[in-house]
């Protein structure tokens, strides 16, 4: 497949990572050349310097015979003139945008983007997609990372093992013994920097963060059996009240238990926005890192904390003092990888990727055939890729044990028909299964082939 990818920065230089290691002919376009360079050095695509929304650099790029653009630059007018001259000159077939403005967003304006007006076949929301990931993260707040597969019949958990978990130091495959009954497996984990696929001699120590998938009927109990409590989230505080953050607390009003929300928002014509658009939230206008403000805030008797404004510092001190103050979950929004590892020594319990949220949201409509959803794992060192079984896939017919995946791979769960259940080696994949494969991403291209995902894209 030829994929052109407009804007070379890190949401751009992920997704051209991702397709260029599966073998894809990918063409990187910005008009800063040392992002170009950095793409070019560091990755197996071609690069053209310029402005994506000019036809000239398009055409250098090869989009007469490109099969999908993907128009990620910083600005939401240039992807979306990226797009028109993409479908009205070079008659691409497949093209995506990001897209950060609301505006743009408004349902009622949907219309914008049919073929004969603004031709997007999908519009990616950064904003939307990081609201949607935080109220995943309030919905289960003893895990740093969640995700939901299988329409919400399966959740991957991230949890971290601590002294206090009842299952440290044991084998993997003693958890089968001790919970029969338990639709869990632990398919990742993450021990001194190092992310890796466990075998079932392995051992959790404390300190490991390791990646379960959990049927949604058991994430409690799996939560538990890690050591972990799940509270109620009737308070809430949030510190930033742009997009996200207003995203975010229009969503918890909407919920049918009441939740009590507070927002502190620092730019005062935001926080003006925020208190004329929802209904029984308070907005404070001030710095979310005052004392005083947070106290006003009832930062100490809120059940969590959620830092969601555009400077990863600010989210990172604002939870930071949210715990200090008695706050006994704090989540911060961290765009910068390099921060994360900083996270479990400063006590911050989750934390959320924009960048990461996003390149999932754009894998998920780029990737080939049955594919369902893809979520990218931390720096995107792995994926969870959730897919239906074609009549041609080498796994169909055949049971989990007799099949040869790579090293790197785990099958988290398997839906046949409406249940979920968990694989089992002795569990046969049949055509029209579901299921959910954590794969690192060396074995991704690996994957996709045994998932004979390719032959029905276009």
């Amino acid at each position: 497949m030829k994929v052109i990818i407009c804007g070379a920065g890190q949401v751009g230089w992920q997704i051209a990572r991702h397709l260029s290691n599966e073998r894809n002919d990918v063409t990187v376009v910005d008009n800063d050349p040392d992002l170009v360079r950095r793409a070019t050095d560091s990755l197996d695509v071609q690069g053209v310097t310029g402005y994506a929304s000019y036809p000239n650099i398009l055409d250098r790029a090869g989009a007469r015979d490109a099969d999908m653009i993907i128009a990620a630059t910083y600005s939401d007018e240039v992807n979306m003139v990226t797009c028109q001259v993409a479908h009205s000159v070079f008659g691409i077939n497949r093209k995506i945008a990001r897209l950060r403005s609301q505006s743009y967003l408004d349902a009622i304006y949907s219309d914008l983007y049919r073929r004969d007006h603004m031709p997007i076949d999908v519009v990616i929301s950064p904003e939307r997609e990081v609201a949607a990931a935080a109220l995943q993260r309030l919905h289960t707040t003893a895990a740093f990372d969640t995700e939901r597969f299988m329409d919400g019949k399966a959740h991957l958990l991230g949890i971290t093992i601590e002294e206090e978990c009842p299952v440290v130091n044991t084998p993997l495959r003693q958890l089968t013994d001790l919970f029969s009954t338990l639709r869990a497996v632990v398919v990742g984990v993450r021990r001194d920097g190092t992310l890796f696929t466990p075998e079932a001699k392995d051992q959790l120590f404390v300190g490991d963060d390791c990646y379960v998938f959990a049927h949604v009927d058991d994430v409690n109990r799996t939560m538990e059996i890690f050591g972990k409590k799940m509270a109620k989230q009737e308070r809430i505080v949030l510190v930033g009240g742009g997009n996200v953050g207003l995203a975010v607390a229009a969503e918890l009003e909407k919920r049918t238990s009441r939740v009590r929300t507070k927002i502190i928002e620092k730019n005062r014509k935001c926080a003006e926005r925020a208190a004329e658009a929802l209904e029984r939230t308070i907005v404070l206008n001030g710095d979310g890192l005052d004392v005083a403000l947070l106290h006003e805030a009832g930062v100490s008797r809120a059940d969590a904390m959620l830092a969601v404004t555009d400077d990863d510092k600010t989210n990172m001190l604002a939870a930071v003092r949210a715990k200090t103050e008695g706050c006994p979950y704090a989540i911060a929004l961290i765009n910068d990888p390099t921060l994360v590892p900083m996270m479990g020594p400063l006590g911050i319990d989750a934390y959320i990727n924009p960048r990461a949220t996003t390149v999932s949201s754009i894998l998920r409509h780029i990737r080939h055939g049955r594919v369902r959803s893809v979520y990218s794992i931390g720096d995107a060192e792995a994926e969870v890729i959730e897919a239906e079984v074609l009549s041609t896939s080498p796994l169909a017919g055949r049971k989990i044990g007799e099949i040869e995946f790579p090293e790197g791979v785990l099958v988290g769960a398997v839906r046949k028909g409406g249940e979920v259940i968990r694989p089992l080696s002795s569990t046969r994949i049949d055509e029209g299964d579901v299921i959910a494969i954590f794969s690192m991403a060396k074995d991704v291209p690996e994957v996709e082939r045994l998932m004979q995902v390719s032959i029905d894209f276009f």
